[in-house]
């Protein structure tokens, strides 16, 4: 199978919305647009220091109004014209919805801004009937949100972009204006200069010509206009591997049905993921509701998975802890799940009673508390690359885990050397030594004296070269530390450092308690 027939097999579909922004103020500030009185309207930004038009309604765009038209022009020719400021960050984020609600159809959906969606429907057509059914669907839930659109299909991205944009139809490739090209300014005006005024001046002319005279880039995108050059849809979700859906033709209207589809879409999922010995790590959930509404669902594990009693334990928790409550309206008309992430998974052998295997035990609980507490709320420790005590370890969430860690041990009966709770920060304290450089003899910490019986040490952490000797805090600073492991008079262990190495380092070094042992 040659790589020309594959890309002619390809069936792109492009959705260009002439008048998102003005539709979504129709939509959402009813209230503060007076659209009874029909009046025009436009929306405006500054560029360069002028207001200019970066938005029209269908009207304003009637009475000649275009794009990048300064204000003060606009208002002379259209006095009654409405003025709002253009919010190009609502617009993504209405954009950005659509493309979600578009993913019932493929889920190869990509966004391309400003006002264009591209839909992958290649080999998706089929579960509508027809890509005319399947097109003629788009439109009616288009219509249904009150929002203009022109559609195109082609077998490359850029072609179905162009066509939708000026109201094409797949095969009118030649009758595009240059203004497809989507080149600068300048080079259009030279095209149309030179008597080239549509893509099909174009299409028979060398090559290189062209490129010497407008540059190697519009060569390129003539290319790809005429589908002779294609590019990757680049979705707004990544693809996951394993996908599982199911389609009603009768929408449907309550949450216990549809946990329990989910539920069976998990155990498929879940089989598959056994034939490549694989268990699920990250499930994405998503409920398509027949008014375009799209309910999405999360549910990461603290280890991979495929059993389907801890996905329906997860899942009930993961729906107990929405803000907002599902609500299926209408009805549910698709119902989809996604494995997003897997990693191997070997089956484990129980011992002989059938007990459990603990680390999945440990993993599901993770699982859990991560859902009901919070992803970043649930953490454990790992080893960090620190010599330095409160650096030498580091908490991430329990998700975040991929691997066990060997932490050192101390030798069989012999006494621990670090203490397992540490000061944040070391606290100060007042010592008694012998000697300036030897083991503290007493101490005063929280205004009480503590003898010390006996001592060990010092074991000495050196700063990190690589930071500039400055200040008097531990942390802040690049001093020496000489750490001991003391006990008082009352059999109480605790463990200091001095702060500085007496008479080179520091002509007085402090003294700080860092922690206690049990």
């Amino acid at each position: 199978m040659t790589v020309e027939y594959l890309r002619n097999r390809r069936r792109i579909l492009a959705l260009f919305l002439p008048f998102l922004s003005s539709e979504r103020i129709i939509r959402n500030s009813a209230g503060a647009l007076d659209t009874a009185s029909g009046r025009p309207f436009a929306l405006v930004e500054k560029r360069r220091g002028a207001l200019v038009l970066a938005a029209l309604d269908r009207q304003a765009q009637e009475q000649g109004l275009h794009i990048a038209m300064p204000l003060a022009d606009a208002r002379a020719r259209v006095p009654e014209l409405l003025i709002f400021d253009h919010d190009g960050d609502a617009d993504t984020h209405l954009l950005a919805r659509l493309a979600e609600a578009c993913e019932r159809y493929t889920p190869m959906v990509a966004v391309h801004l400003p006002q264009s969606l591209v839909l992958d429907i290649s080999g998706c057509a089929h579960l509508f009937g027809d890509e005319q059914i399947l097109v003629r669907d788009v439109e009616d839930r288009f219509d249904g949100a009150r929002l203009s659109l022109q559609w195109a299909l082609a077998g490359t991205v850029d072609a179905a972009l162009a066509l939708a944009r000026f109201g094409l139809k797949e095969g009118a490739e030649a009758q595009l204006p240059v203004a497809a090209l989507d080149m600068n300014d300048r080079t259009h005006r030279s095209l149309e200069r030179a008597g080239l005024y549509h893509i099909g001046d174009l299409t028979d002319r060398p090559r290189a010509p062209l490129a010497a005279r407008f540059g190697s880039e519009l060569v390129l995108k003539l290319e790809r206009l005429l589908g002779q050059e294609d590019r990757p849809v680049n979705p707004k979700r990544k693809t996951s591997a394993i996908i599982t859906e199911r389609r009603f033709a009768e929408p449907m209207g309550h949450i216990d049905s549809a946990l329990l589809c989910l539920h069976e879409l998990f155990i498929e999922a879940a089989q598959l993921l056994e034939e490549r010995k694989q268990g699920a790590r990250n499930i994405r959930m998503q409920l398509f509701r027949c008014d375009g509404h799209v309910a999405n669902l999360a549910i990461e594990t603290g280890a991979p998975t495929r059993d389907d009693k801890l996905f329906r334990r997860l899942l009930n928790e993961r729906i107990d802890k929405l803000n907002d409550p599902l609500d299926p309206g209408f009805g549910y008309d698709l119902v989809r799940l996604s494995i997003a992430r897997a990693e191997s998974l070997n089956a484990v052998q129980t011992d002989i009673h059938g007990a459990r295997d603990a680390a999945s035990d440990e993993a599901a609980l993770l699982s859990q508390l991560s859902i009901r507490l919070g992803r970043q709320d649930v953490q454990r420790f790992e080893p960090a690359n620190s010599y330095i005590p409160e650096h030498g370890l580091r908490a991430r969430a329990a998700l975040d885990y991929t691997q066990s860690f060997i932490w050192d041990q101390p030798e069989l009966a012999a006494p621990p050397t670090r203490p397992l709770f540490l000061f944040d920060p070391p606290q100060h304290i007042k010592v008694m030594a012998e000697v300036p450089d030897g083991p503290p003899r007493r101490f005063i910490w929280k205004r009480i004296t503590h003898d010390v019986t006996r001592a060990e040490g010092p074991e000495r952490i050196a700063s990190t070269w690589w930071r500039k000797r400055q200040g008097h805090l531990p942390g802040k600073a690049g001093l020496t530390r000489d750490y001991y492991r003391v006990e008082d008079s009352e059999g109480r262990r605790y463990w200091l450092f001095r702060y500085g190495l007496y008479g080179t380092e520091k002509a007085q070094p402090d003294w700080y308690i860092h922690g206690s042992f049990a």
